[in-house]
């Protein structure tokens, strides 16, 4: 899921109108295709990389097998996370918001249960009901702290006490840096009010996509009553890379693999990456 700064489409307020216009983007727009691009396959393996930590973890911690861990992905577009999981024998469950990308997933594999469903209202599911819990496409389009906070304590809420959130973000700076400066959009980011005095993106930026940065974040997760095990750089410096990634052969791009893993827990790195995945658990204050 690409961010994107500014996008020519003209801005509705209506969110009923928003949500049609996500529906007509994803319609068109190829998430397959993307995390099966060299940028998109960093993203991807490194995710899979901390899922699996942490599967690994609970089944330890529990003495669950893997039919017996279950798992939510919420905003689970077309299935990446959910059908190669559910193929590895874990149970898992789908929300997805977009009929389209819900359609595709349920045609690629009948092993997950997928539902149409909203991040922000997950009342199909009990209270502590999942194991692990994937946030990954949500936040990257619903709008201002208090849908952030609505979709984070949803994902709480259908959380086991003992369970680990993954949450993926979109940052500001690597939306800045590559498409205000990069694409020469800065001028009118600048006047038309995308961008604050402190080059923090405003709701103007984009009309479907959020953009944060790790204060933002970390202010989500205290409102929420949530505790961060770990943040990882998920695609790091691969978005800003992309032609010369296409012009390695596959063993210099697997070496870039192995440099991006042994580096994407360094938090110097954490606020230029694209995509951030927040690991969390339930405050053990609560």
């Amino acid at each position: 899921m690409t961010a994107i700064l500014y996008v020519g489409i003209e801005r509705r307020s209506d969110k009923k109108k928003l949500m049609t216009t996500l529906e007509e983007y994803y319609n068109k727009f190829n998430e397959d295709k993307r995390l099966d691009s060299r940028h998109g396959r960093v993203e991807f393996q490194t995710s899979m990389h901390y899922i699996h930590k942490y599967l690994d973890q609970i089944a330890e911690e529990t003495g669950k097998n893997r039919r017996e861990i279950r798992i939510l992905d919420i905003g689970a577009g077309t299935g990446r996370y959910s059908i190669a999981l559910a193929e590895e024998g874990y149970d898992v469950t789908a929300v997805e918001f977009v009929k389209h990308n819900l359609g595709r997933l349920k045609q690629k594999c009948s092993l997950v249960k997928a539902y149409q469903g909203n991040a922000l209202k997950l009342k199909r599911f009990e209270p502590e009901s999942f194991d692990l819990v994937l946030l990954f496409g949500p936040m990257y389009h619903l709008k201002g702290e208090g849908e952030k906070l609505q979709a984070l304590l949803e994902a709480k809420r259908v959380l086991k006490p003992d369970g680990v959130l993954l949450v993926a973000y979109i940052m500001n700076e690597f939306s800045v840096l590559t498409y205000a400066f990069k694409e020469r959009h800065i001028r009118e980011a600048v006047q038309e009010g995308m961008l604050d005095e402190t080059f923090h993106c405003t709701e103007k930026g984009n009309e479907l996509y959020s953009m944060v940065r790790l204060e933002d974040i970390a202010e989500l997760n205290w409102q929420a009553g949530m505790e961060r095990i770990q943040i990882i750089a998920a695609d790091g410096a691969a978005n800003y890379m992309r032609p010369f990634l296409n012009a390695l052969d596959e063993d210099e791009f697997e070496q870039f693999i192995t440099y991006h893993m042994a580096t994407c827990e360094r938090m110097d790195l954490m606020g230029a990456s694209g995509h951030t995945v927040d690991i969390l658990r339930k405050s053990r204050e609560e």
